[in-house]
């Protein structure tokens, strides 16, 4: 049995719930992996059950009382994140926590934590990543456990898989995308449905596709941590927030966007490393393989030997990312032997 210990309930959490709680008896035939959920935990406190929690009773209790700790018999009211690492026995530890761009907070504090105790991670927290990533690759390896993001980059997309494990062997040269599935809606509707930027936000918040604070979207800041965690995982570059130019989508005008279709181009958000890192509205052609629609996201790959590489995928909602987290949960499973084999 694989024990997973989720921290952070939102849209991603509960959207890994309902996949798991969905579809286990299938992750046991396929895959040999017999998940058990051990606790989650969410502002309000925890739920913690030693043999596997009840996930639609964690689900009915998140949608309908506002807090996992309100389940019947599991629940821990006020118990924290940091006492449940300390004191629940779990193999992975799943950090979906929302993110803090200034501190990495607290999602930083719960990956290591995770990592000193010698526990394995996904996480999604793009925040802690972009801080703070060599540290906690350094961590991961003396503590001989593993740290997987997945979803931090490109949502459902294999973006960093594919850079790392696809291309082994390529040089990358240059790496430039849409990589926030959230702008890249705003930017798309606005074109679609003739409506000003503030609109086509608000229909963004009301799909899920926004992060809580959307600003990290509009300004760039989100983009912005996937290229320093792409810089330092797939480049090898030691990378910071600090090393990107950002300027987001909040100065583009419904008419920039008309202007440009008229001329044939569309305005995406691109962020883009080469030698320098840097994210700002740009015009590309409608035939340019990066203008996609919707929420989708499309990374291109320039590489020396093989040439251009370009992904196309789902950027943004919980579903989506969820199918990455448990990517890197089969993943770890099958590395570090925590699979049963499959009949």
């Amino acid at each position: 049995m694989v024990k997973l210990i989720v921290i952070g309930f939102g849209n991603v959490g509960q959207s890994l719930a309902t996949i798991l709680r969905l579809r286990s008896s299938w992750f046991r035939r396929e895959y040999g992996l017999d998940m058990k959920v051990v606790a989650v935990v969410d502002r309000g406190g925890a739920a913690i059950a030693r043999y596997g929690l009840d996930l639609s009773q964690v689900l009915e209790a998140k949608r309908h009382r506002g807090s996992v700790s309100a389940v019947k018999h599991w629940g821990k009211p006020h118990f924290s994140a940091l006492e449940a690492l300390e004191e629940v026995g779990g193999d992975i530890v799943i950090e979906t926590s929302s993110t803090s761009l200034e501190s990495g907070e607290p999602g930083l504090s719960h990956i290591k934590s995770a990592l000193a105790l010698k526990k394995h991670v996904v996480t999604t927290n793009k925040g802690s990543l972009a801080l703070s990533l060599p540290y906690l690759i350094d961590l991961a390896c003396r503590n001989e456990v593993q740290l997987r993001f997945s979803g931090a980059v490109g949502g459902g997309m294999p973006v960093l898989d594919f850079a790392k494990d696809i291309l082994y062997g390529e040089k990358i040269e240059s790496i430039r995308g849409v990589l926030n599935g959230t702008t890249n809606y705003v930017l798309w509707s606005m074109a679609e449905k003739n409506i000003e930027l503030q609109e086509a936000v608000s229909e963004a918040q009301a799909l899920g596709y926004t992060e809580k604070n959307v600003l990290y979207d509009l300004e760039g800041f989100d983009t912005a941590c996937k290229l320093v965690i792409l810089a330092n995982w797939v480049m090898n570059r030691k990378a910071t927030l600090k090393d990107v130019e950002i300027r987001g989508i909040r100065g583009v005008s419904l008419q920039d966007v008309l202007n440009a279709e008229k001329e044939g181009f569309a305005i995406r958000l691109i962020g883009s490393i080469s030698r320098r890192m840097a994210v700002h509205p740009e015009r590309i052609t409608l035939r340019d393989p990066l203008c996609v629609g919707s929420a989708l996201n499309a990374v291109a790959f320039d590489c020396a030997y093989s040439g251009q590489h370009v992904l196309i995928g789902q950027g943004a909602g919980g579903r989506e990312t969820a199918a990455s987290v448990i990517r890197d949960i089969v993943h770890i499973s099958r590395e570090c032997g925590l699979s049963d084999d499959v009949v």
